[in-house]
């Protein structure tokens, strides 16, 4: 009778059979969003704008900085031109300096310099503004060909050709007839945004806020004086 019994409990036992049909898993952590939000997109740490201010601060700098310097939109346009053009030299002088410095981190104290440089420059009448700016660009591009360059000569004989063509577009804007030289100077602010670009891309030479703040103020300007004067 045992026996019997056993047999009759072994015979029993369910097969398994491949037509079972198979169920989901019915846990909570299964069907459950892996993120914080119920469409399963990251959910966000805080107010969108704000994050994007702390990302693109140099480009939101610029643009208020362009905003106030040019709201006023009333003097003349060979003052226009005449202010743009004598500042447009210092671009390239940064450049070069930090350049020279070899120290990307130092950029924007090497700006606060070159703005009092420039406003120490508009309180005398010996030498105007962009002859001596392209003076010290000249200065510092001698003392790199003597002295050596920390990122090689190929890099140096760029920034000496951004020097040069900068230069030269500010003094040839500032010496002639002021419709013509809109263009010329408008020319050197826009290109001297694409430079920025450039070095921003390949992070180069300045610091990359420099170079997004100088690109966006660049090419705000160059608006500025080709269509809104």
């Amino acid at each position: 009778m045992s026996a019997s019994t056993h047999t009759t409990r072994t015979t029993t036992v369910p097969q398994a059979t491949t037509d079972a049909p198979v169920t989901a898993p019915t846990s909570d952590t299964a069907s459950a969003p892996t993120s914080g939000t119920a469409s399963g997109r990251p959910a966000s740490n805080g107010w969108r704008p704000v994050e994007m201010l702390k990302r693109r601060w140099p480009t939101v700098l610029a643009v208020v900085l362009v905003i106030l310097t040019t709201a006023d939109g009333s003097g003349e346009l060979a003052d226009t031109v005449g202010a743009f053009g004598d500042a447009l030299p210092l671009l390239p002088l940064l450049y070069v300096i930090i350049h020279q410095i070899g120290k990307p981190r130092v950029t924007w104290p090497v700006l606060g310099a070159g703005v009092a440089t420039m406003v120490a420059l508009g309180a005398q009448d010996v030498v105007s503004q962009p002859v001596a700016l392209v003076a010290i660009a000249l200065a510092v591009l001698v003392w790199g060909a003597v002295r050596g360059t920390p990122h090689g000569r190929a890099t140096f004989g760029v920034q000496a050709a951004g020097a040069f063509v900068f230069g030269a577009l500010a003094l040839v804007g500032l010496a002639v007839d002021p419709d013509l030289g809109r263009y010329l100077v408008a020319a050197g602010w826009f290109f001297h945004g694409v430079w920025d670009f450039v070095h921003l891309k390949l992070d180069k030479v300045v610091a990359r806020s420099f170079a997004e703040w100088c690109g966006v103020v660049d090419v705000l300007i160059a608006v500025h004086l080709l269509f809104l004067l």
